[in-house]
């Protein structure tokens, strides 16, 4: 693609994909654990321990798909035949996650979590490597990456505030204690793939126009094979500004996966709010994820993307954790009032808008080094890069679940209790991993980083590099 802007339709037809994705996290992220430890009954260890299982799978099948998509040759491109054949098998994965069969418990429940886990984490990368890396391939200017980004960042939290506006206002208020109650989850269910059906096929449908203006597969690419996949892997990670974006968020991910996966608990235990409550939560992220679409490119003007990423990680992970903080210290408004709700929502705010403009900060610089990484091997690979974002994004929730299952056992948090019959020491430890142990790892994230050096000049440079590499290629 060129460097002139890509229009706006195209824009919505890329973005509207990840709400299809945000929907799969959604539910993941903020139903699976409660529904698995809280309404079966498997200890938090144990549901810990099966989404570890999908981790490790996901070390392999995301690189491995950045790696084939790379190089996939058909009338559909590269990325399309991917982007179809995902939602089908991912759909019937969720489903199979939330119908154990009756009577499964102990070993039994967490070898069911376990398996699905794996496949359903398969399923979603068919989709999210291959449209990011369509994403990145859109444009080559510098600004216009990070606008397509906010594009794809602002459909993201569309697809997480029309998963939570439906089930804490219309399904959960619906049941009787509904969050706790098995039957509810299953209409959950059948919305979540609903949206997951026409978000996906709808962008892979309706960017097929694109196709063939996307960049085709290197000549020099070697086929793949085990042995070429480890090799892209080593050499995309001594790439050093990729290397800090990796390490960065693999830090961050300990924050927000922590938060995400204790994210019920608080609402249930430690703030003790309705479900109505719980949906009107929604406004921090709306507010917040309007502002980070709004300024983001204008900041990228301001300052360069490095610094965007730097200060909105810092203070990303200082936001999300202050309402509990202060509550530690007495210093939050009491609970199950609306005033508290009115409290945590505006550091909701705060944290959102930090973290979508540290999403999309993250996912323009990796549009950026991989022109670098096409400059220094003649290979344009936007997969591989690409498939360490969905790698981390999985590592987000994997690392939190881990975290919050067995600091949950260490504390023995009851299962199936009220809150207002739980010992308070159990409710003031569930504060301390929520707050500052959850706020630590994200400023280490920030400062590992300041690492990263690509700036607009040096950009620049890369892309003057490639388009004579390219001018002298066609004059050959």
């Amino acid at each position: 693609m060129s460097k002139e802007k890509v229009s706006m339709p195209m824009k919505l037809a890329f973005g509207i994909g990840a709400s299809g994705e945000a929907a799969t996290n959604w539910i993941f992220n903020a139903l699976t654990f409660f529904y698995y430890n809280q309404v079966l009954g498997l200890s938090g260890t144990l549901t810990a321990a099966a989404v570890t299982i999908g981790i490790a799978s996901d070390a392999f099948t995301d690189p491995l798909m950045g790696s084939i998509s790379d190089r996939w040759r058909s009338r559909l491109g590269r990325r399309h035949p991917f982007m179809y054949a995902a939602p089908v098998p991912l759909v019937i994965t969720i489903f199979l996650i939330f119908t154990p069969p009756e009577g499964f418990e102990g070993l039994a429940l967490f070898a069911w979590f376990a398996v699905f886990t794996v496949l359903m984490r398969i399923s979603s990368t068919l989709f999210a490597v291959p449209h990011l890396a369509m994403g990145a391939e859109l444009t080559d200017d510098y600004i216009e990456r990070t606008r397509i980004m906010s594009y794809n960042n602002v459909f993201t939290y569309i697809g997480v505030i029309v998963m939570h506006v439906v089930v804490w206002f219309v399904i959960f208020p619906s049941f009787d204690n509904g969050r706790m109650t098995q039957s509810a989850y299953s209409p959950v269910v059948l919305f979540c793939a609903s949206l997951i059906m026409v978000c996906m096929l709808g962008s892979a449908y309706a960017t097929r126009g694109l196709i063939p203006k996307m960049k085709q597969v290197s000549d020099d690419l070697p086929p793949f094979g085990t042995k070429v996949l480890i090799s892209e892997m080593y050499s995309a990670m001594k790439n050093r500004n990729y290397l800090y974006l990796l390490l960065g968020l693999f830090f961050l991910s300990i924050t927000i996966g922590t938060h995400e996966t204790l994210g019920l608990y608080m609402a249930t235990f430690y703030w003790e709010f309705t479900d109505q409550q719980i949906g009107w939560l929604i406004l921090g992220n709306v507010f917040g994820f309007a502002i980070g679409f709004t300024v983001t490119a204008k900041v990228h003007q301001l300052i360069e993307k490095r610094w965007a990423i730097v200060w909105s990680s810092a203070g990303l992970s200082v936001a999300w954790s202050s309402a509990v903080t202060l509550r530690l210290f007495d210093m939050a408004p009491d609970n199950t009032t609306w005033t508290l709700v009115s409290f945590v929502v505006f550091f909701g705010v705060l944290a959102s808008a930090c973290g979508s403009i540290l999403n999309i900060s993250v996912m323009s610089a990796l549009a950026d080094i991989a022109d670098e990484h096409e400059l220094n091997t003649g290979r344009r690979q936007e997969g591989i890069f690409y498939s360490a974002r969905t790698f981390f994004a999985k590592v987000t929730n994997g690392i939190g679940h881990v975290v919050a299952g067995i600091a949950l056992d260490i504390i023995e948090f009851p299962q199936g209790v009220a809150a207002r019959d739980i010992h308070p020491d159990k409710i003031y430890a569930l504060g301390i991993i929520d707050g500052p142990f959850a706020m630590i790892w994200g400023l280490i994230a920030a400062g590992i980083y300041a690492g990263y050096r690509i700036d607009k000049a040096y950009h620049q440079n890369v892309q003057t590099q490639l388009m004579k590499k390219s001018t002298q290629n066609v004059n050959a």
